[in-house]
């Protein structure tokens, strides 16, 4: 640190670039500063939190490069992490690569085809199409509407001597054989760029025209053609925003973080029209967002492929300025950004903001981030608990029943953090009469450990997570000490409050709604109640069956489980027919008639 020390005091104050380095000089960090003197030693002057302190605990080293202005250090900062690929910096994660649409002008009678990579060629790309619109099915509107050529193959100067198929069955004009004129379909081409960005009515106006004079001529086959379109139509085409200028071509930010891990949600809007949007993963030292959505930006429109004219956002995005500039100079397009106080951009803003959540909660914690959920959170787990084992083995136990009547117990098993569903057992209540939450909890864990030395299918857990409060750990308790179990740590998790009890000790640990233990913890013991739920409903199920077919003579105990395992519940009974009843064991033509007779009588078939 001494060395650290010594460096931020000869520290410049022009703009530039710095790079962070770990003990192993790899770099984890660049940024690019206004001054870099006072940008760098903030890092290590006041208490930081998050990712941030992460960082700079890991800081053994730093270096920097002198740029001539602060837009050249942007650039050189985007040119750095794009080839070190720090993991301090915003890397983009995004699962899906949404398809688009491409049409290059230069070509002789352009074609519309479907591709997944923007490049530099000239063409222009609309999309991308998300959200349950077929690529196919926008490219078949615009084939039947505007009789564009399907085939992407190169003509020539040379016509066609007969058209192909396409002309036929009407999804193309063939102006390979001279049907059309350049300057004719040319104007067609025109048309369905129109289309992709925005105008629908005219295709609309088409189609109709086009279905109708089919069914005129009773060529029903073209007509239905035409009306599949139509009704692919409305879902090719999202509605415009009525309050929002019909011209406008802008793309609404939104940034959230769970303190470990973020993510943005960019909405697309094209000529007032939403046409979908986009989410994006990241682990950022910035919680506020502003900085993480200004790297975002110079990162996420590198390439200066579809650019917006606008870039709209709920929080202040640092350093506009100096992007405005930045898009001016290297693609030379002019990009306003905007603030959403209120109004119809307010509404954009907040709709970004809810997908933005939304994805961070269900895939960035839930699917990108699972070993912070499993083996990472295991082992926190261990530390803020302080218990004796590592939880690589996890039990939790949870009772069901309703007034007494069909309890049932459950036993679930995660090995480091994930479901081993292998595991999983379940037990009917048998030693006593009525409700009693306690003793049910009592028997199941008797029984339970009883087995442990016995039966290797029941190995020494690590960790046994009980469903309730400090009464149901006591009761638990009682049977690990009359039963001289040792080296299994034991907690509870009361469910109102999410508390969590430890033995011997009065006051319970509360973590944070955010802590991955604590998801770890609610996901096992959400697991239990639902697999004890099912079991309870099950056998109540079997009983109430039982019951209803008491009424049919000559059927017992061992017929009504056969039926009951072949048909697996009652409806499916009812919905049988005669020669499928009497493919179950003990049931012939005479006992298959008598089921019908009584479910039809009883109203249940």
């Amino acid at each position: 640190m001494n060395t650290l020390g010594e460096k931020l005091k000869l520290l410049p104050e022009s703009p530039g670039v710095y790079v962070m380095l770990d003990e192993n000089g790899v770099i984890i960090y660049v940024g690019k500063a206004k001054n870099l003197k006072n940008r760098v030693r903030q890092y290590f002057n006041g208490t930081k939190t998050g990712k941030v302190a992460a960082m700079v605990k890991s800081i053994r080293d730093f270096y920097y490069i002198i740029a001539p202005t602060e837009i050249d250090a942007l650039s050189l900062e985007n040119n750095l992490i794009k080839k070190h690929k720090p993991r301090y910096n915003i890397l983009l994660k995004d699962d899906k690569t949404y398809p688009y649409i491409k049409v290059n002008l230069k070509e002789n009678y352009p074609c519309f085809k479907s591709t997944r990579k923007i490049l530099k060629d000239g063409a222009k790309y609309f999309g991308p199409f998300m959200g349950g619109v077929n690529v196919k099915s926008v490219l078949e509107v615009i084939n039947l509407a505007f009789g564009i050529r399907p085939c992407t193959r190169v003509l020539s100067e040379k016509s066609a001597t007969k058209p192909c198929l396409n002309y036929h069955i009407k999804k193309c004009s063939a102006p390979c054989c001279g049907y059309l004129s350049n300057a004719e379909y040319s104007l067609r081409v025109n048309h369905a760029i129109d289309f992709l960005s925005g105008e629908t009515e005219e295709v609309e106006q088409t189609l109709t025209s086009k279905m109708l004079s089919c069914a005129e001529k009773e060529d029903f086959e073209s007509a239905l053609k035409y009306k599949q379109a139509l009704d692919g139509l409305e879902k090719i085409t999202v509605k415009r925003l009525t309050a929002l200028n019909r011209f406008i071509c802008a793309d609404v930010l939104a940034f959230a973080t769970n303190g470990v891990y973020s993510a943005i949600n960019v909405l697309f809007v094209r000529n007032g029209r939403m046409m979908g949007g986009k989410s994006f993963s990241f682990e950022t030292s910035d919680e506020v967002g502003s900085e993480a959505l200004r790297e975002f930006v110079s990162a996420y429109y590198k390439d200066g492929s579809d650019v917006p004219d606008q870039i709209i956002s709920g929080v202040e995005i640092a350093d506009t300025r100096l992007l405005t500039e930045f898009f001016k100079l290297h693609f030379d397009k002019n990009v306003e950004f905007t603030l959403a106080k209120q109004g119809v951009k307010k509404q954009l803003a907040d709709m970004a903001q809810v997908n933005a959540n939304e994805y961070l909660e269900k895939n960035v914690d839930k699917i990108n981030h699972k070993y912070d959920m499993t083996v990472s959170a295991c082992k926190a787990l261990q530390d803020k608990l302080g218990l004796k084992n590592y939880p690589k083995r996890m039990e939790c136990f949870d009772i069901s029943n309703i007034s007494g009547v069909d309890k049932v117990g459950s036993m679930v098993v995660f090995i480091d953090g994930e479901p081993d569903y292998d595991g999983y057992r379940r037990f009917k209540i048998t030693t006593f009469e009525g409700s009693d939450d306690f003793r049910s909890m009592q028997e199941v864990l008797s029984r339970r450990l009883d087995r442990m030395a016995s039966d290797e299918k029941f190995p020494k857990p690590d960790l046994i997570v009980i469903d309730g409060g400090k009464g149901q750990l006591s009761s638990v308790l009682e049977v690990f000490e009359k039963k001289g179990v040792e080296g299994i740590d034991l907690i509870s998790l009361a469910e109102r409050e999410e508390e969590i009890f430890l033995p011997n000790q009065s006051n319970p640990i509360v973590l944070s709604k955010r802590d991955y233990c604590l998801k770890m913890l609610q996901r096992i013991r959400d697991e239990a109640h639902r697999f004890a739920i099912t079991y309870h409903r099950s056998l109540r199920g079997k009983r109430a069956l039982s019951s209803v077919l008491d009424g049919v003579y000559g059927l017992g105990k061992v017929k009504k489980q056969a039926l009951l395992t072949r048909f697996k519940d009652l409806s499916g009974i009812a919905r049988a027919t005669k020669e499928q009843l009497m493919e179950v064991a003990g049931i012939g033509e005479v006992q298959a008639g008598l089921i019908i007779d009584y479910l039809t009588k009883e109203g249940l078939r």
